[in-house]
């Protein structure tokens, strides 16, 4: 099995020390994308989400993949009460068959002024 770890130069930098992608391959072909989770500035949790949500298209497109290729999604919010602003942003961003998908109310993230992270996992397919 071969694993390499990446951050890519093409997508926005981490806000910590760790790395953003760890890229699986599979024998016969393709490999599996694991992205750390993401967070973005910007008021609100549509605004947040937005963000998240165009570095992970970033993060993918430097690996071969697009949102089209995500087969899991984990989502943490610090209010529950905002699911509705960002099951309107992820619809617009997740528009192939719907992922399996985790969504938990978390009471405070690593930066005081998140109110959402996204970690994804995508399947890319053999060239």
């Amino acid at each position: 099995m071969n694993i390499t770890i990446d951050n890519p130069a093409s997508a926005p930098r981490p806000l910590g020390p760790y790395s953003q992608v760890a890229r699986v391959e599979l024998d016969g072909g393709g490999a599996l994308l694991y992205l750390s989770g993401q967070i973005a500035e910007g008021d609100g949790v549509a605004a947040q989400s937005r963000g998240i949500f165009e570095t992970l298209s970033a993060l993918l497109k430097a690996h071969g993949a697009t949102l089209h290729d995500v087969i899991n999604i984990r989502t943490f919010m610090t209010d529950l009460g905002d699911l509705p602003e960002y099951a309107a942003v992820r619809a617009r961003f997740l528009t192939a068959t719907p992922p399996t998908s985790t969504t938990v109310e978390v009471p405070r993230l690593f930066r005081p002024e998140a109110l959402i992270e996204i970690d994804v996992v995508a399947a890319v397919t053999a060239a």
